[in-house]
This record gives C-alpha cells, structure tokens and sequence, in this order.
C-alpha cells in the first residue's frame, strides 16, 4: 500500500510495485502514441488522423493523472488521519486538486 509523509508541507507518496506499475506501463502507452503522431506527421499524414492520435494521447495522459490524484488523495486523507499537522496535509491536497483542475479548464 503507498505510504505518505509530509516533507516541507507536501505530501509525498512512496508507492508500492503493484501501485506503481501500471502507471509505468500506460506511459510507456502514451510515449508509443506519441511516437506515432510524430511518424504520422513526418509522413504528411491527413491532419484528421493525427489529430485523433492527439486526442488519444491526451486522454490516456489524462487518465494517469486521475490515477496519480487518486492515490495522492488517498494517501493525503490517511495521512491527515494520523498526522498532527492535519493543516498542512490539507493545504497540499487543495494545492494538487487545483493544480489538477486548472489543467483540465
């Protein structure tokens, strides 16, 4: 299970194998989609077809960002639980979750 600590009022997480492999792989995922858009324009390929590789790609990075929240936000909950700086664990969850939510406006 990932286990957090505060460190400098920032919640860090140190994930387990399990935890950390599938983010692992879908990166590998998208650095493959990546890959592609880029042959795909070097080939002069219609612009319908990439734009549908970017759409792909931004999705998928997406998708490990809702991941990474989720075990950021977890771990932040357990963490505000057990720790007597319940304040500073709080702050740095907000601070992810805006950061999170700016991105996606």
């Amino acid at each position: 299970m990932t286990r957090g600590t505060l460190v400098d009022g920032r919640v860090c997480l140190a994930r387990t194998d399990a935890e950390r492999t599938p983010l692992v792989r879908r990166l590998g995922r998208i650095e493959g989609q990546v890959r592609g858009l880029r042959a795909m324009v070097e080939a002069d390929r219609h612009c319908l077809d990439e734009i549908q590789q970017i759409r792909a790609a931004t999705a998928a990075l997406r998708e490990v960002g809702l991941l990474i929240i989720d075990q950021h936000v977890t771990e932040g909950l357990r963490l505000a639980a057990r720790d007597p700086d319940r304040e500073a664990v709080m702050a740095d969850l907000l601070r992810v979750l805006r950061a999170a939510m700016a991105e996606a406006g």
